[in-house]
């Protein structure tokens, strides 16, 4: 009896002495707040975005429309996807690659298929998009701002427009509502 009290106390003190040592791994926080630390190398930009591109200084288009209104995944490979505003029929979700530009700063490099509205002459493939965007992360790491430009091109590689803007991002979370995004 005294070899398994001997080896419950042990137990009982090595459980103490870990939980002691918690708060110090998760950098001095306390268990609730060390659930918002981000990941250990992982970027600070990946995760879940409310999206708004507004548009500045383009021709006949007034300043602060805005001209997509999106959701955007941002991935720890250095990928991301944008559900556009879209109408699907046109090309509503488009992919990208992002990097690293200088402490909580990111560039964006994006590209969408875009076809013509059904019912337009012709309803077949427009051509690529290429949207860049270059963007600074808020300390707390809950949203964004920067600036985007967007190229469409025809099928055959001719720019037929530029358009150019400000961008803002919000992080959603798993509290996120519904009123919070809309």
């Amino acid at each position: 009896m005294k070899t398994m009290s001997g080896t419950w106390k042990m137990i009982g003190g090595v459980a103490i002495l870990a939980a002691s040592l918690v708060p110090l791994a998760c950098g001095g926080l306390g268990a609730a707040q060390a659930q918002d630390v981000d990941a250990p190398g992982q970027e600070p930009i990946v995760g879940f975005w409310k999206v708004n591109m507004v548009s500045e200084g383009n021709n006949n288009i007034p300043d602060g429309t805005v001209l997509d209104s999106a959701f955007s995944q941002w991935h720890s490979d250095g990928t991301e996807i944008m559900n556009s505003s879209r109408p699907p029929a046109t090309q509503s979700f488009c992919l990208g690659v992002w990097a690293i530009a200088g402490p909580l700063q990111y560039k964006l490099n994006h590209f969408a298929i875009s076809w013509n509205a059904p019912g337009s002459s012709p309803s077949d493939l427009l051509g690529p998009a290429n949207i860049h965007e270059t963007i600074t992360l808020s300390s707390d790491h809950n949203s964004f701002a920067g600036t985007f430009t967007i190229d469409q091109y025809n099928a055959g590689g001719t720019l037929l427009v530029h358009l150019a803007g400000n961008i803002e991002g919000k992080r959603i979370t798993v509290d996120t509502l519904i009123t919070d995004v809309l």
